[in-house]
């Protein structure tokens, strides 16, 4: 058990696949060719004692006539047909050919056959000069009495045809096991190729930090696994581009607030001793300094929000989107106290998060708020899959289009408005994650409106109670 575990737990896949193929083949080899040893010996024997009965059996009415002088046999003669003879009574009594060198040892076999008087026997000896024989046994009478004929030939010709056989086993299997060595690591280290490319590439990620994809060439497991492998890192790559690019704009967006929050409180402290500024020009600055405070403070909290949204997997519950809608417009309502709501809701049920869901559309909302004009009026409507939300405001410039959903972006006509230009990215990402999609347009009154799709259906589900974990991007 412990070379097995050696064998098998070495320090190299392709090493333990060599090593396999090798023993598989071997063992196979072998216990072919030890079966096929062990049918020849059968039936080599099976034939040399069909032919020592054949002679037995002759001889035996020949030698009956005369068992005194052996039925006139000879040494010479047996010598001439390779076989010994020796004739046994019922009460173990020898009778040898004249001129013999070597006779067989009787036992309890050919014993059995001259007393019982019938069939025969067969089996492995040896002669007195303790030469293998194989020796057969076949019942005899003489004058009335009883006695059993046995007949031997030495096993060295059949036995030298079955070294040589076994060595020949050996040998081929030797040889075969060699040749699926020499095979077997070919195979594997070609096989494995994609996998130690694969090796190589999280070994380079480690060390580098790296995330170049890996060449596949190929269809089978080992392929699909290096395509995954490349997915992931296409994944990665995105993710630290994404996050790389949020740490770029979010200092650069923190840059402004904080200089002149900075500047704002160096000149309070340097007043502080002089008591230059008049009590106005304080109160402005305290202003500004709050302002900024309250801009600094949306804008941590709308990058908190996509970064929590760019890892998390919230649970999931069936929701009507009327009723995220309603309450989204019942927060903003109070913020837009001049302007006109035309709302006109139909039922929409998905499966989605209701909380991330009812902040993009606030966000939606508080857009067309800040860009309405005074007693203007915003339209939202919820029909079958799309929510429509549009403003009388000065609309989105066509160039300024492909952009708004950008993290950070806000266009010129923008710039002198609250806001961090996370807004509406936040909208596409939360959008995304339900699987449907957000549209900027110009609206029929000449100011933006936004279309947004959310795969659902007009009638609850069975279940309406079912919740699911949202699936990782």
């Amino acid at each position: 058990m412990h070379l097995l575990r050696r064998i098998f737990g070495g320090p190299t896949l392709p090493r333990r696949i060599t090593w396999l193929t090798t023993i598989v083949v071997a063992a196979g080899v072998w216990i072919a060719g030890l079966t096929a040893f062990f049918v020849t010996r059968l039936v080599l024997y099976d034939q040399l004692d069909g032919e020592l009965t054949q002679v037995a059996s002759t001889t035996s009415e020949t030698i009956s006539s005369d068992l005194s002088t052996m039925g006139g046999l000879n040494a010479d003669a047996l010598n001439a047909v390779n076989v010994t003879l020796v004739v046994v009574s019922s009460d173990r009594s020898p009778t040898y050919v004249e001129g013999a060198q070597r006779t067989l040892q009787v036992g309890a076999d050919e014993l059995a056959v001259a007393r019982l008087q019938e069939g025969s026997s067969a089996r492995t000896g040896q002669a007195t000069d303790g030469t293998p024989y194989r020796i057969v046994a076949v019942p005899m009478t003489s004058n009335g009495n009883s006695y059993a004929l046995v007949i031997g030939r030495a096993l060295q010709p059949t036995t030298e045809v079955l070294r040589v056989l076994l060595i020949v086993v050996i040998l081929v299997g030797a040889l075969l096991a060699a040749a699926a060595a020499i095979v077997g690591g070919l195979v594997a280290r070609s096989s494995l190729q994609p996998l130690r490319d694969l090796s190589a590439a999280v070994t380079r990620v480690t060390r580098t930090d790296s995330l170049d994809p890996i060449e596949v060439t190929g269809d089978d497991e080992l392929s699909q696994l290096t395509r995954s492998f490349n997915a992931m890192l296409f994944s990665l790559a995105s993710s630290r581009a994404r996050q790389r690019r949020l740490i770029a704009d979010a200092g650069h967006e923190l840059r402004t607030p904080l200089t002149s929050l900075r500047t704002n409180i160096e000149l309070l402290a340097a007043d502080q001793k002089s008591q230059m500024l008049p009590p106005e020009a304080r109160e402005e600055i305290l202003g500004d300094i709050a302002a900024q405070l309250a801009e600094f403070t949306t804008l941590i909290q709308d990058l908190v929000q996509l970064a929590r949204e760019d890892r998390m997997e919230p649970t999931r519950e069936q929701i009507d989107l009327r009723d995220v809608v309603s309450s989204a417009l019942q927060r903003v309502r109070r913020r837009g106290p001049g302007l006109h709501f035309d709302v006109e809701l139909n039922p929409l049920y998905l499966m989605g998060e209701p909380d991330n869901l009812e902040r993009a559309v606030t966000n939606l909302l508080d857009n067309a708020v800040k860009f309405s004009p005074p007693g203007g009026t915003i339209r939202v409507y919820l029909e079958g899959d799309q929510l429509r939300i549009s403003d009388e405001g000065p609309g989105i410039a066509e160039e300024d289009l492909p952009h708004v959903f950008d993290r950070f972006y806000r266009a010129d006509a923008a710039r002198n408005t609250p806001g961090t230009g996370l807004g509406l990215s936040i909208v596409a990402q939360t959008v995304a994650r339900h699987g449907g999609w957000v549209r900027a347009a110009a609206s029929a009154q000449g100011g933006a409106e936004f279309t947004l799709r959310l795969p659902g259906s007009t009638t609850p589900t069975e279940d309406s109670t079912r919740s699911e974990t949202a699936p990782p991007k």
